[in-house]
């Protein structure tokens, strides 16, 4: 990516709290990526997508509400960050170890914290927003 010139705008889009939003946010993300010209880690950005998308219809998106997903290029354009804004309360944390591994769920903050580079939960009024950065490799 050229860092002379302006990072593309941020993009984003709002997603009601059904089951079907999980797989159209991996599509919308994988497109604006690859519009970005964005391929190395494309992989990982996508599944941490899809598990903060999870996350929010599961626990940050009240009944009859929904998610906004925004997606942007750092300022030097050399990495993602990815925003998910809900209005559910509470502070997602990563789960402790389950010994047994018995535990079906509850992962994907765990899988977020291992692929992104960094990420964090920021207060908003109503709700949060769990964001994650990746560094992309220049192509």
């Amino acid at each position: 990516m050229n860092n002379e010139t302006p990072p593309p705008s941020p993009r984003e889009r709002f997603y009601r709290r059904e089951r079907r939003s999980v797989p159209a946010a991996r599509a919308f993300a994988r497109e604006a990526l690859a519009d970005w010209g964005v391929r190395g880690r494309a992989d990982d950005v996508v599944l941490c997508v899809s598990e903060l998308a999870t996350n929010a219809l599961l626990h940050g998106a009240p009944p009859g509400r929904g998610f906004l997903l925004r997606l942007g290029l750092l300022p030097c354009g050399d990495g993602v960050r990815v925003e998910v804004h809900d209005s559910g309360g509470g502070a997602p944390a990563v789960p402790l170890a389950d010994p047994d591994g018995s535990d079906e769920g509850g992962r994907g903050l765990l899988l977020v914290s291992e692929l992104a580079d960094k990420w964090g939960v920021t207060e908003r009024e109503p709700g949060k927003v769990v964001w994650f950065e990746c560094g992309v490799p220049a192509d």
